[in-house]
């Protein structure tokens, strides 16, 4: 009577074929996943910026509207004493999040005002991915008028101009 040793070469090889056939197969769909769940962040992001932007002009209305990201969030990581340099609206990473060395959700953002005798009348916010194709594939930018908009394809840095945002197609 013969014994089994084992399973064969063929055996084996088989097995890691059909792994490595469904792992082609789930691996893009996982980073498409990853990619929409970073936009859907960044969406959200510039909501919530725009509704801070809102609380912040109405806070300090000598000032208008935040000039920059860092107005918005806090001093440090935890938020002492708010002030129109330092208001503690938004989180300290989105804050924060003004290179791709520092994005949030695999974004980054940037923001521009338009001044008049020292007071911000007007803002312009964008998002763009860190690493265009891995971390996202659109671009996002809104102004005061609260319309997020977005762009199919952006690889360089965000929008902060109302000019280019004008440009980007409103979200449905």
């Amino acid at each position: 009577m013969r014994r089994n040793q084992g399973f064969s070469l063929i055996e084996l090889l088989i097995v890691v074929a059909i792994i490595l056939i469904i792992a082609s197969i789930a691996i893009p769909n996982l980073l498409r996943a990853k990619i929409a769940a970073n936009e859907s962040s960044a969406v959200q992001s510039v909501r919530t910026i725009n509704t801070m932007q809102v609380t912040y002009q109405s806070t300090y209305p000598t000032v208008g509207y935040a000039a920059t990201l860092q107005a918005l969030g806090p001093s440090g990581p935890i938020c002492a004493t708010p002030s129109s340099a330092n208001a503690c609206l938004i989180d300290w990473s989105l804050s924060q999040a003004i290179s791709p060395s520092s994005a949030k959700s695999g974004y980054y953002f940037a923001m521009g005002v338009v001044s008049n005798n020292g007071v911000n009348l007007s803002y312009t916010v964008g998002a763009a991915p860190a690493g265009f194709n891995q971390t996202g594939v659109r671009g996002f930018c809104s102004n005061e008028d609260a319309v997020i908009r977005a762009t199919p394809a952006q690889s360089g840095p965000p929008v902060n101009t109302e000019e280019a945002c004008a440009a980007f197609t409103a979200l449905q």
